[in-house]
């Protein structure tokens, strides 16, 4: 069972995790989701107390999970006096209906739980722009089931955003909201498509990866600057661009959102103005945590998304490969002749794979402890400059010109 404690002085929401493994997903993937979906729940101020799972076929497309579970989650859920219980799934209208009045708790799929920490990490007016578009869009096909949750006026997890004061809400209301929202976001784009049009002129590079990789931490050790990194998932929504500047090349960096398995799409339709620093730089800098065990399946998401963004485009992909410090790989068994696992490769191990794959365009970092920077900082110079030069085959003649201050 997962237990966090309950700091003092602050009221958490006590939350009981659902998830199914359908057929061919191991149980080690099970708790894999399920622990990166408390990390979710405790990053949105929920306190888990306990965990459900089973295994189905597929999920019952009435309850999610079945009779038997359902009457064991409702024990759970009055065991512990839970007031909310969240699902590792995106549930439909009905089966949040019908699980609602089973449990006589509010219910949150995985989509929802998303939508409400992205509304708590929107600073920005662009951000929460996107944001509310993406809630207003998730809520349109469930607005049956939401009504009650409107008329209540209900706060915490889940709830945050266009569900608190627009009590009248209907469908029409809400289509109306969603094509100003689309207007707005239109207006902001083009805004934005200008101000990047400014800097056409600098080779650009993007910071891509899994959400809670180091992203930021890294653009801040790169950059000198002062961007928040914190140990939460999405704890950057807004795009940030700093000018760092290399031996004799200068380059725009830009931090993005960090991506999530099943990221709602919603989010990636609202963000596409942010997404759009990815689509158009030079250089994209794929940060991966490789202390985390399943930082290969991060990896792939990654790439997927990034393929979803791009079209088919190319871009040219440097894997920084973050956290070595806090890496450990399992024991070996001397006397074990099989091939090794993949997590008992050493560092060196890894380093050799991952330089193969990718035909020595990758580096081993740690950015909070500051090691081996000065291994990345001389990979992106040589790629910058590659390309800079390239494009300005006389700009070293006087760099001064060539490159401003943004």
């Amino acid at each position: 069972m997962i237990e966090q404690k309950i700091r003092p002085g602050l009221s958490r929401e006590k939350a009981i995790l659902v998830g199914v493994s359908v057929a061919g997903q191991s149980d080690e993937k099970t708790k894999e989701y399920l622990e990166e979906l408390r990390f979710l729940a405790d990053t949105a101020g929920a306190a888990v107390v306990d965990v459900l799972t089973q295994k189905l076929p597929h999920p019952n497309p009435a309850t999610y999970i079945g009779t038997g579970k359902l009457e064991e989650l409702a024990e759970k859920v009055k065991a512990h006096e839970c007031n909310l219980v969240i699902f590792d799934d995106e549930l439909s209208a009905t089966q949040i209906r019908n699980l609602e009045r089973a449990l006589n708790v509010k219910i949150l799929d995985r989509t929802s739980l998303i939508l409400d920490i992205f509304a708590t990490r929107a600073r920005t007016a662009h951000a929460r722009t996107q944001v509310e578009l993406a809630q207003y869009e998730y809520l349109l096909p469930r607005l049956t089931r939401m009504w009650t949750h409107l008329e209540r006026q209900k706060g915490g997890i889940g709830l945050r955003g266009p569900g608190e004061t627009q009590i009248e809400t209907d469908r029409r209301i809400i289509q109306q909201k969603i094509a100003l929202l689309k207007e707005k976001l239109q207006k902001i784009d083009r805004q934005m498509a200008t101000q990047r049009k400014h800097r056409v002129e600098m080779v650009r590079v993007a910071l891509v990866g899994y959400t809670n990789v180091g992203k930021s931490t890294l653009m801040n050790l790169l950059a000198k600057a002062n961007v928040f990194a914190e140990n939460k998932l999405f704890a950057t929504l807004d795009t940030t661009v700093r000018k760092v500047v290399l031996q004799d090349v200068s380059f725009l960096l830009s931090d993005t959102v960090g991506f999530i398995r099943k990221l709602p799409t919603q989010l990636v339709e609202s963000f596409k103005s942010t997404l759009d620093e990815v689509r158009e730089s030079d250089i994209l800098l794929h940060v991966v945590d490789i202390s985390h065990p399943a930082f290969e399946d991060h990896i792939i998401t990654v790439n997927n998304t990034i393929k979803e963004i791009l079209g088919g485009e190319e871009k040219k992909v440097i894997m920084v490969f973050n956290k070595i410090d806090l890496y450990k790989p399992s024991e070996r068994d001397p006397y074990d002749l099989t091939p090794l696992r993949p997590d008992q490769f050493t560092i060196d191990e890894w380093q050799q794979t991952w330089m193969a794959k990718t035909h020595g365009d990758c580096v081993f970092i740690s950015a909070q402890n500051k090691l081996n920077i000065d291994a990345l900082r001389e990979l992106l110079y040589r790629e910058v400059r590659k390309i800079r030069d390239e494009r300005y085959p006389y700009s070293h003649l006087n760099l001064s010109e060539n490159f401003s201050e943004e």
